[in-house]
């Protein structure tokens, strides 16, 4: 057998394939990139022919420049863009562009769907609210508006899936993606026919369900010869990003919890069974594991927000760092680590993309909150990183009404910045682990995924050696004042505002 797992990451802008050995050292990895259509506002889609161009292209370009050869591959493992949808034929061939993750076209139509079924009841039966988010409300979609594609599709597939389908010939997905359509019973574990029902789709049209671990099939002649890799190669499912980055964090035993500190963020736990809190605000996937889950909460803009403000305000301080030769990132983290906790009383409601956990509130959006003549402008970004901070308090304690949380792993870019762990931790009150791998965690969790499938692995706590905690950041307990109080009106100001956002999207719509 080989000596080396691949694993593919088919993320939104590209996809990443990784080489790593059995000792869990990257050894070589190569991005190979895709472009988003969106041919209307709320339409986001992506061509499944480009995803397989980016898996064939980063394969040979990686195993040619590390001179690796294909008898190495030991199997062939995925984490892919969940919540999306691909409508393929019986021959495999895509009917239709992907309906990606972002795309919300359906969104006008979904209280046609509650009036079928309770958004209570679809909570408790697949652990997630009613939204034009999931796969289904996409599927939907194609059915109403382009019922050639929909009478045609065998299959609806996630990303990964059709790529496995593209190297093996086989149809299906994972239970992990599968908790991402807003179809699956999610303990049960079986396709829900109450959610099938009330969005009028068949159950014909849903893949067969595998685990994460489970070896789907061999790779076939010919995808072996575009690929560059050998007939037969074992291919193991794999399983949604979130789902993989879980693990790649070291996130693996009951009450374990992390924090993905990217664009966007969310904060995730492990868990016996799903927790279904009473406000609707978080949600729950399947575990790679397949019998434990892993509730969750994610707000759409926290590393966005930071780059909104630097792209949009601090051109000044960009040229500054350029001029110094200093990394402009870091010069802006420099800045706000001048300021005091709390921004001088500056309040940050993070929502330019609306949110989805805690608010659920599409029409939320940014506002700055207590903005005087004494602020500065390090002052605003600061309280940026600060209202990111507070957002995602309120996921955290949802959690941890079913269990105390007593430090957080975290991962993503903005576990880079020292300046931002530092705030995080204050307000959280909570100690962070830092591991060695913060941007990695995708691929390894889903390499690890594939040493468990081809038996290598004993089980997923193999990634406590591979990706061990290099650091701490320790909250500092003078600021705990400040930020509890602030925390609080952070929440009023949300609830204060609320109406006045239905009242703006109200003015847009007329505008339109």
């Amino acid at each position: 057998m080989g000596k080396l797992i691949l694993a593919h990451d088919l993320g939104t802008s590209g996809n990443k394939a990784a080489l790593y050995n059995f000792q869990g050292q990257l050894i070589t990895s190569y991005t190979y990139p895709y472009d988003t259509i969106a041919p209307a506002n709320g339409y986001m889609e992506q061509d499944p022919g480009k995803w397989w161009e980016a898996v064939c292209k980063s394969t040979t370009l990686m195993m040619e420049a590390g001179a690796v050869n294909p008898a190495d591959i030991a199997c062939i493992t995925f984490s892919g863009q969940m919540m999306g949808c691909v409508p393929v034929d019986k021959a495999g061939k895509h009917l239709y562009h992907a309906l990606i993750w972002a795309d919300s076209r359906y969104s006008s139509k979904m209280a046609g769907i509650e009036e079928r079924i309770s958004m209570k009841e679809v909570y408790h039966i697949t652990g997630h609210r009613l939204s034009a988010s999931y796969s289904a409300a996409k599927l939907k979609w194609l059915k109403e508006n382009v019922p050639d594609v929909y009478e045609n599709t065998y299959k609806m597939l996630q990303a990964k899936d059709y790529i496995i389908l593209k190297l093996t010939g086989i149809f299906a997905t994972e239970y992990s993606d599968a908790s991402g359509t807003n179809l699956l019973d999610i303990r049960k574990k079986e396709w829900s026919g109450r959610m099938l029902e009330a969005y009028g789709i068949s159950k014909e049209k849903m893949p067969d369900l595998y685990r994460s671990t489970d070896i789907v099939g061999r790779l076939k002649k010919e995808p072996a010869g575009l690929i560059g890799l050998l007939e037969g190669t074992p291919v193991i499912m794999g399983g949604g990003d979130g789902s993989c980055a879980a693990v790649g964090a070291g996130v693996v035993s009951i009450g374990d919890t992390y924090n993905v500190l990217g664009s966007s963020s969310w904060i995730s736990n492990v868990a016996k069974a799903p927790i279904y809190d009473e406000g609707l605000r978080t949600f729950n996937w399947i575990a790679l594991d397949g019998t434990m889950y892993t509730p969750c909460g994610t707000m759409q803009s926290a590393g966005y927000a930071f780059q909104w403000i630097a792209r949009n305000l601090c051109e000044y301080e960009k040229e500054c760092a350029a001029a110094k030769g200093r990394d402009y990132n870091l010069f802006l983290n420099h800045l706000v680590g001048q300021r005091p906790a709390g921004a001088n009383n500056l309040i940050f409601l993070p929502y330019l993309l609306g949110e989805r956990s805690p608010r659920w509130n599409l029409n939320a959006r940014g506002a700055f909150v207590g903005l005087g003549a004494i602020h500065t402008k390090a002052d605003m970004i600061r309280a940026v990183m600060e209202g990111v901070g507070y957002n995602l308090k309120v996921i955290m304690e949802v959690l941890e009404k079913e269990r105390p949380i007593e430090d957080i792993i975290i991962i993503g870019g903005g576990a880079k910045s020292n300046i931002w762990l530092g705030i995080l931790a204050d307000i959280w009150q909570k100690k962070l682990l830092v591991p060695r791998y913060v941007e990695e965690a995708t691929s390894m969790g889903a390499a690890i995924c594939g040493g468990v499938g081809i038996g290598e692995f004993d089980d997923f706590k193999i990634i406590q050696k591979f990706n061990p905690i290099e650091h701490e950041i320790v909250p500092n307990k003078q600021n705990f004042e400040i930020y509890t109080k602030l925390y609080t009106l952070f929440n009023q100001t949300y609830e204060a505002l609320e109406e006045i956002y239905d009242k703006l999207n109200m003015l847009s719509k007329k505008e339109q």
